[in-house]
């Protein structure tokens, strides 16, 4: 990194993060500084008198820009785990100034003469493998994103790109603010009935913390998702499920519809002017899915094998629904108060039963202890490094060597200024330069139920399930082992990304791995073997249904990406029509999916919902592999390491998972595992 004189502390040599000595005015000047820094190794590239070669153009290319990227993903990752109106300001003003940045460095014609020189020699070049996807990386990056374009259609691409990353981010502080501005204040004991103890200390502390008496409920998801699933009064459950279905959909200031039907129309006249039908046919070029017909047609093939369960299960809900309280029909606020209840009856397992065995902290050294069975990794907690808020973690990671391999940042519970969700991000990748294996710096962040006085942080199952769901994704960073940055680590096709995750998620299951960690957090007793039975019982629990609604939302990512949307007028009516194939509840007409839908309108998975699926077709097969050979076998998860992990994007992700697996997917392993057909 350069060093240079000066006060900002974002300008200076740093390893981790200066988080403590970074202050919100530092950030915009730091990134102005940054980009005139890497517009001058541009300009370096360029007017070299050396004829291009893949050293003095894609690699100079490739390292340059250093400082900027240091920057920006401590601010972006600020402006998502720990935001105010300070920050959301400078993102509003950085943010096209990125864009624009960006386009400086894709239209660059000297630059792009050079790529495409070395580009069109490449045969000759005798490149290894990693240079040789690199220098494809570098070329489609240019070709695929206007630099063939005419001079007036350069300047309609670079007003597009700015419109869409402003766009962007008021579609996230609107999810935000939305979010924190709904609470459900509640001072009549009755209201709380049904709620277990953990769950109503959760929500007093939140009502001491705002000065009120009695209990408050928000839209986070620790706080939303055990209310509409254990609070008996139905009336109650109805108003917070209108709440968190109808984020942004009031026609008032917070309101994203505009912003939904502008993004889609900006992507598609971006796709066209790029010679694509559509933007999903533009983001799939560079997917193993390859277009948007493969999509369709994996999608209804699982709509096929899904529908049907969904249908019986829903069916059995509802009768069971009737038969218990004498409701006239089930609808989306009764869900998941019915499902706990049926759940408990056929299996006689509830998250209130399994809570106490999962103590965030247990649940942590659980994780680092599958990753050290299979990947010899170890995880010391260190406290001299820099953190942006005190409820964040730092960890060393080592191998078996004492090897530096990582140091790893944990961020698990909610906060007004952090946003909802769970996620993974890289503040300083994995890369190889001057023969220095440099070390990535990795952190997942999560909102995870919060401790009380009384109680520590205890984990529903589905929150450990996403805390190895992370942790995966945290894995393929740590293990990065490539030359160039670009290709390290979760740098891969997004359906593939998914693979590391979702794999993991299957350990959560297994009772060699749960009694690892698993443990009463008063008695320190291990999960007893009925519980973990029991788990694995409930493991495909509502599957149809489940499988239907991942496809839904797909099916709806695809509406507004696989198509001309210029004929859209009305958000609410064209997703309606989405939904239509997967449609099991009665429609909400208050509520509204797209408007919040922050994966595919802020998160970077436009055209790319349908890869959750496409990953645990991946993850089914990849997990069958391990079970033929045992849990936690160090022979199946050396080949994981070797051919998934370390590797990056350096190769076609197909060719990596048939080096792994010994052959392409097949639905087949996902299928048996959500028991929609027979094993």
């Amino acid at each position: 990194m350069i060093t240079m004189k000066t006060e900002n502390p974002l300008l200076q040599t740093f390893n981790t993060a200066p988080f403590s000595k970074i202050k919100n005015e530092h950030f915009k000047p730091a990134i102005l500084k940054a980009i005139e820094l890497a517009k001058e190794e541009i300009l370096e590239i360029t007017t070299s008198n050396e004829a291009p070669t893949f050293e003095n153009t894609i690699e100079a290319l490739e390292f340059s820009g250093n400082q900027l990227d240091r920057v920006t993903s401590i601010f972006f990752n600020l402006n998502s785990a720990e935001t105010n109106d300070e920050i959301q300001k400078i993102a509003q003003e950085v943010s096209p100034l990125l864009s624009e940045f960006k386009n400086d460095i894709i239209l660059n014609k000297e630059l792009f003469n050079r790529v495409n020189t070395i580009y069109q020699n490449r045969i000759s070049l005798e490149l290894n493998t990693e240079q040789a996807t690199l220098l494809d990386q570098k070329y489609k990056a240019f070709s695929r994103n206007g630099a063939n374009l005419s001079d007036g259609k350069k300047d309609q691409l670079r007003e597009i790109d700015k419109q869409l990353s402003t766009l962007g981010l008021n579609f996230g502080e609107n999810v935000l603010a939305e979010t924190n501005r709904f609470e459900l204040h509640l001072t009549d004991k009755e209201n709380i009935e049904g709620l277990p103890k953990t769950v109503a200390s959760a929500a007093k502390e939140v009502a001491k913390e705002k000065n009120k008496d009695g209990w408050v409920f928000t839209l986070e998801y620790p706080s939303y998702i055990p209310f509409m699933q254990y609070a008996k009064n139905r009336e109650l459950r109805k108003k917070m499920a209108l709440a968190f279905g109808a984020k942004c959909f009031h026609n008032d200031e917070l309101d994203n519809q505009e912003n939904v039907l502008k993004m889609a129309n900006l992507r598609y006249q971006r796709a066209n002017l790029l010679g694509f039908p559509t933007h999903a046919a533009f983001v799939l070029e560079e997917r193993m899915a390859e277009t948007p017909e493969k999509v369709a047609v994996f999608l209804e093939e699982l709509l096929e094998k899904a529908k049907p369960a969904a249908e019986r299960e829903f069916n059995e809900l509802e009768n069971f629904a009737k038969e218990l309280d004498k409701i006239d029909r089930l609808e989306k606020w009764d869900a998941a108060y019915y499902g706990e209840k049926l759940k408990q009856k056929l299996f006689d397992l509830d998250d209130e039963k399994l809570k106490p065995y999962f103590q965030l902290d247990n649940v942590i050294n659980g994780v680092f202890t599958v990753a050290n069975k299979l990947y010899d990794l170890n995880f010391k907690e260190v406290f001299d490094v820099d953190k942006y808020h005190p409820d964040v973690k730092t960890y060393n990671v080592t191998d078996e060597n004492d090897n530096e391999i990582a140091l790893f940042y944990a961020d698990f519970h909610p906060r007004p200024g952090k946003r909802d969700g769970a996620w993974m991000t890289v503040y300083k990748s994995q890369e190889i330069k001057k023969g220095e294996n440099l070390r990535p710096h990795i952190s997942i962040v999560c909102n995870f139920t919060k401790p009380t006085k009384k109680t520590p942080s205890l984990l529903t199952f589905n929150e450990v399930t996403t805390l190895f769901h992370e942790f995966g994704h945290a894995l393929h960073g740590m293990l990065a082992d490539t030359t160039y940055p670009s290709l390290s680590g979760t740098s891969v096709y997004w359906d593939f990304v998914e693979l590391p995750s979702q794999v993991l998620e299957n350990w959560c299951y297994e009772p060699e791995a749960l009694q690892l960690f698993a443990k009463h957090y008063k008695t320190g007793e291990v999960i007893p073997q009925e519980l973990i039975d029991k788990i694995k019982k409930a493991a495909n629990f509502h599957e149809g249904m489940s499988t239907l609604r991942q496809i839904s939302f797909g099916m709806l990512d695809m509406s507004w990406h696989g198509i001309d949307p210029t004929g859209i007028k009305d958000v609410k009516t064209h997703e309606a029509e989405a939904f239509e194939p997967t449609k099991l509840y009665p429609d909400v007409p208050e509520n509204c999916m797209s408007t919040s839908f922050s994966h595919i309108f802020q998160g970077g998975y436009s055209a790319g919902y349908y890869s959750y699926k496409w990953a645990e077709v991946l993850d089914a097969e990849t997990f069958e592999y391990f079970m033929e050979y045992g849990v936690f076998s160090r022979e199946i998860a050396q080949k994981f390491k070797e051919h998934v992990l370390s590797k990056g994007g350096t190769e076609h992700p197909m060719i990596l998972y048939k080096r792994f697996r010994g052959q392409e997917p097949k639905p087949d392993a996902l299928l048996k595992r959500a028991g929609l057909i027979k094993k």
